[in-house]
């Protein structure tokens, strides 16, 4: 699963149209989870927004398993590279 991951996390870096805010935060959340675990840090304040986003991101995804947030990270890829290509 390691390997299909990070090719994933690089077929996602070079997709033809960069993906809607909603999009990107779901590989966010879903790469964070994976590599990191449950989140592990306060929420930022509210002057920092685009931190609080990535955290809200992040935090949705607690309680999957690093091989259950690689795969469905995977998946994820999969479905943008068909909607805007690589």
């Amino acid at each position: 699963m390691a390997g299909s991951f990070e090719k994933a996390v690089e077929e996602v870096k070079i997709l033809k149209t960069k993906p809607h805010y909603g999009e990107i935060a779901e590989i966010y959340g879903l790469y964070k989870q994976a590599t990191v675990g449950d989140v592990n840090i306060s929420r930022p304040g509210i002057f920092d927004f685009p931190g609080q986003k990535k955290w809200d991101a992040w935090n949705c995804k607690k309680g999957l398993s690093k091989d259950e947030a690689m795969a469905a990270y995977v998946v994820w890829v999969e479905n943008l590279k068909k909607k805007y290509g690589i």
